[in-house]
């Protein structure tokens, strides 16, 4: 009874979520298929296993998995080098087994190398990147397809000249229906709403699409007011069985004898599994429960994926933050929610692509635009640099990289300054300075930090140094797990040379003669080696 209630509960909030992500993957699929080059439909099928097929095999709870706008750019290069779709399906397939091997060999192991200040401004950079490319969809400027996430983009522009050149045209019908669609999400989520029981069960973004489509439907007879087919959601007709069958499309596996095939796959693999492994770190730190997933198994499932799509004539897919991060502030709770939204995008293409394309993008660019704002709040900003520069630098530099570059390229610059920040603060706090007046000559005590490592050699050398002739200084390695053979040496060299100025070391829980591992000492009594000077010498 308590499993059944549990899934009751779970499906409860599951299928509202899947409505959410459904609405904000549909013009994602279509616009990334478009910016790649490649048949409108192979964007829909890519989401649709996405959806279905990894999320039943993926151990991520709220990941959603689709066509990604990070690999659009080496899509579009890969179908013009190799000549046809059809070929560079090949190299999909390809790709996806190389994923399944990264998995066999542990490689999702490099998640978890990834700083939490990179995440978090990935997170925030994707959130500003979302808010600025809807802006020119919610006022009816629709030159640049959904999906296209680069600063440079497909039709010229840039994010910023894009909004530039979206407030000069204007559109009043699909300003009005963003602008509608915009109080209803804002309302439905309203603590008032939150307790109706039955608006509790429609989800917000639903009321907003059918609202929409009211609107876009009474608007046509009203001129300067009615959307033009550039303004709506376009898919593909079908109309029966038989134009069913010719949305798909088949590798052409004389691909193979290709050299540049096996190039392409072995770019998308590494590119797709990257960019896997980051949102899969983003979205277990979004996860309310925090839970944490297997990221070799979502090697495997993203590669399963991947060969699937490719057969059936689908783009390349990996995890997807932009529909993760809609499925977790929709309420979703497990993986049905993945699986659902392909469902949905499976029955939207074949049974209603007529009334899928009466939704306006103004509404959906709304749906987005609360998607983007609830990921780079004000909040998390004065979070981050209350935490200091350490965090607050990379944190910055993530989202300006993304922002005026791409997904990949800004968590590169992110993750390289946050190295460069771990090492100058290494260099910073390699060791505590105390000084003790009421000793000896006036004592001197340094406690070597937990790390310290070649670069901390001048500022320990300094320290050392500075200890006046007849003084003593403590050096305290209590506290270290690892020291640097390079500052052993340093120490030792003070200790011989610290008798010609009659200066007193003593050391504490610090063996030079066997520092492990190769470096430290660390003894659960305290112990102390003290060198004095000599008679002669005092």
């Amino acid at each position: 009874m308590k499993d059944n209630s549990r899934l009751l509960k779970t499906i409860k909030s599951d299928l509202p979520a899947s409505v959410v992500v459904f609405f904000v993957a549909l013009p994602l699929c279509l616009g990334i298929a478009l910016a790649s080059g490649a048949p409108l439909v192979s964007g829909i099928i890519a989401g649709i296993v996405g959806g279905i097929i990894v999320g039943s095999f993926s151990g991520s709870r709220l990941g959603v998995s689709g066509p990604a706008a990070g690999l659009a750019v080496i899509v579009l290069t890969a179908i013009d080098d190799l000549g046809s779709f059809n070929i560079f399906l090949v190299a999909v397939i390809l790709a996806g087994l190389i994923q399944i091997a990264l998995g066999f060999l542990k490689a999702g192991v490099i998640a978890y190398y990834f700083p939490s200040s990179v995440i978090a401004g990935m997170l925030a950079g994707i959130g500003i990147i979302i808010f600025l490319k809807q802006l020119p969809h919610a006022v009816g400027y629709d030159n640049d397809p959904e999906g296209d996430f680069s600063f440079a983009q497909l039709d010229g522009k840039t994010t910023f000249s894009e909004v530039l050149a979206a407030l000069d045209v204007i559109s009043l019908g699909p300003l009005i229906i963003a602008a509608v669609s915009l109080v209803i999400l804002v309302m439905w989520q309203t603590r008032w709403f939150k307790r109706q029981k039955f608006l509790s069960l429609v989800p917000g973004s639903l009321v907003a699409v059918v609202v929409g489509v009211l609107l876009s439907v009474g608007f046509r007879s009203a001129p300067g007011f009615a959307l033009t087919s550039k303004q709506l959601v376009r898919l593909p007709v079908t109309g029966d069985a038989a134009g069913l069958a010719e949305l798909f499309t088949f590798p052409d596996f004389s691909g193979l004898l290709q050299p540049a095939v096996y190039k392409t796959a072995i770019v998308m693999a590494v590119v797709a599994s990257l960019e896997t492994l980051l949102c899969v770190e983003a979205t277990d730190k979004l996860d309310p429960s925090k839970g944490l997933t297997p990221t070799n198994r979502e090697l495997k499932a993203q590669g399963l994926g991947n060969v699937i799509s490719g057969f059936v004539g689908g783009l390349p897919i990996t995890q997807v933050i932009v529909r993760s991060s809609a499925n977790i502030q929709a309420g979703g709770r497990s993986k049905i929610a993945a699986i659902s939204h392909g469902l949905l995008l499976m029955i939207s293409v074949v049974a209603l692509p007529a009334i899928m394309n009466m939704i306006p993008l103004a509404t959906l660019a709304a749906i987005l635009l609360v998607v983007g704002y609830k990921l780079a709040k004000p909040s998390l900003f004065k979070k981050m640099f209350n935490k200091g520069a350490t965090q607050f630098v990379p944190f910055i530099a993530t989202i300006l990289g993304i922002v005026f570059t791409d997904l990949l390229v800004g968590v590169g610059i992110g993750l390289a300054i946050a190295i460069v920040a771990l090492l100058i603060e290494d260099f910073q706090l390699p060791f505590q300075v105390h000084h003790l007046p009421e000793k000896r000559g006036g004592t001197t005590r340094l406690e070597l930090a937990q790390h310290v490592s070649f670069l901390n050699k001048a500022s320990i050398l300094r320290a050392l140094n500075s200890v006046p002739a007849g003084g003593t200084v403590e050096i305290d390695g209590s506290g270290s797990v690892c020291i640097h053979d390079d500052v052993i040496e340093i120490i030792a060299d003070f200790m011989v040379a610290a008798k010609t100025k009659n200066v007193e070391v003593i050391l504490i829980n610090l063996d030079l003669n066997s520092p492990p591992p190769s470096t430290r000492a660390h003894n659960s009594n305290r112990a102390a080696i003290s060198i004095r000077p000599t008679e002669a010498q005092r």
